[in-house]
């Protein structure tokens, strides 16, 4: 299930971003010179399918990339000017593999970046290390991308389904709820976080046990019957992983029939503004969940974000947004350090590497590959006529990283 591309989705080479660096002219100490070449990185996404995350992450990414480029460039490498060269990876592993050996080929980049679904994230990791070229994987989420599938060119930036799953169960285990029903796409994500629910739900509640179990196509779901059997077993609580339009028509249709009176509900990313804002006077009440509530936070360097973000833009950001501006900064800061765009550089220099965001201090667990960037941990709730999250923190990832011993055991290189 692909989208069609069109040139909405696939900017040019050169018009990826307005503004890019001042002009083709520099002043410099000896009077007028030719600007630096750009650094060229080359961003795949899936642009059209999962535009609600991912066209607001490109955004965040172009204002984040004029940030950089208005200071002066990577004055590491002579003030040359970032230049990401954005592109749609279809949705599929197999159009991705093929969008990334066009930007390396054909568009020259230095590395890679990107992607969303979880299955089009783990075929681009295995073709960088086909290739032996860095990607920074910023979105897709499956464990394996930094376990069991880990090489030594793959980096993730956003935190794991083990990660944002354990402190959904942190959140939830004090509730002391036994009978569990999980509904979650039936891809690779929805499945690594189903596993890890049951996983980390055994180890903290003791008599935890599994009545019902739904895995719906992503992005074909049968909302009735899928509430339907859930109701049939009859859980006390449910974990949901649906998100996009299949989490709308399952709210909607689980509404109508009752199925979240009375019961927990556990809900990895349904706070996010990506989702939440679709739900709108529809979203539910008391929902555990991970999100953004981009409203709420008070730190300077976010309010500045939103600011420039709204100014620019003229709309609210979206968690996406966040990433994409965190992903910038990660990536000028390490071309700052490694003073390379060399893939051994780059490698050797983001692992472990300590990194200044607008969420907060980041660190690349060398390890695993892995970064510490958090997530918010709230409830849903209704403000007005719109969704939002309320009892929310910032829950910072390093505690919350695989154990080591776990990742020694699965990581081959």
């Amino acid at each position: 299930m692909t989208e069609n591309r069109t040139s909405r989705n696939h900017p040019s080479r050169r018009g990826v971003v307005g503004g890019i660096a001042a002009g083709s002219l520099v002043l410099g100490a000896g009077g007028v010179r030719a600007q630096a070449a750009p650094i060229r990185i080359g961003e795949l996404n899936s642009y059209g399918r999962m535009a609600a995350f991912a066209v607001p992450y490109r955004n965040a990414m172009q204002l984040a990339q004029e940030s950089v480029n208005k200071a002066g460039g990577i004055k590491a490498l002579g003030g040359r000017p970032l230049e990401f060269v954005f592109r749609d990876d279809g949705s599929t592993p197999g159009d991705a593999v093929r969008v990334a050996e066009e930007l390396l080929t054909r568009e020259n980049v230095s590395f890679l970046a990107g992607t969303f679904l979880s299955n089009v994230g783990l075929a681009v990791a295995d073709f960088a290390n086909q290739r032996k070229v860095l990607f920074l994987a910023t979105e897709p989420l499956t464990d394996a991308i930094t376990m069991a599938q880990g090489n030594p060119f793959t980096f993730r930036v956003r935190p794991n389904t083990y990660m944002q799953t354990k402190m959904l169960v942190d959140a939830a285990k004090a509730k002391g709820v036994k009978r569990w029903a999980i509904v979650a796409p039936n891809y690779e994500y929805g499945q690594s976080a189903a596993a890890n629910f049951k996983k980390l739900m055994a180890e903290a509640v003791p008599g935890f046990e599994v009545v019902g179990e739904q895995f719906p196509a992503l992005g074909r779901i049968d909302a009735g019957a899928t509430v339907g059997a859930l109701s049939q077993s009859r859980p006390d609580g449910i974990f949901n992983v649906l998100f996009g339009a299949d989490l709308t028509a399952f709210v909607r249709e689980g509404n109508t029939r009752g199925l979240f009176e009375k019961r927990l509900v556990v809900s990895l990313l349904t706070g996010e503004p990506e989702y939440m804002i679709p739900l709108g006077e529809e979203t539910p009440e008391g929902w555990i969940t991970t999100g953004y509530p981009w409203d709420q936070i008070e730190t300077p360097e976010h309010k500045a974000f939103v600011t420039a973000y709204r100014a620019k833009f003229n709309d609210t950001p979206r968690l996406g947004s966040l990433l994409g501006y965190v992903v910038v900064e990660m990536i000028a800061q390490l071309l700052e350090k490694a003073a390379s765009t060399e893939t051994p550089k780059l490698v050797a220099t983001l692992k472990d590497m300590k990194f200044t965001t607008i969420s907060g201090p980041v660190t690349m667990r060398g390890l695993d590959h892995q970064s510490t960037l958090g997530a918010w941990v709230g409830e849903t709730t209704l403000k007005g006529k719109a969704g939002a999250m309320k009892n929310w923190k910032y829950v910072d990832g390093t505690a919350y990283l695989h154990p080591e011993a776990e990742v020694k055991a699965a990581r081959k290189g």
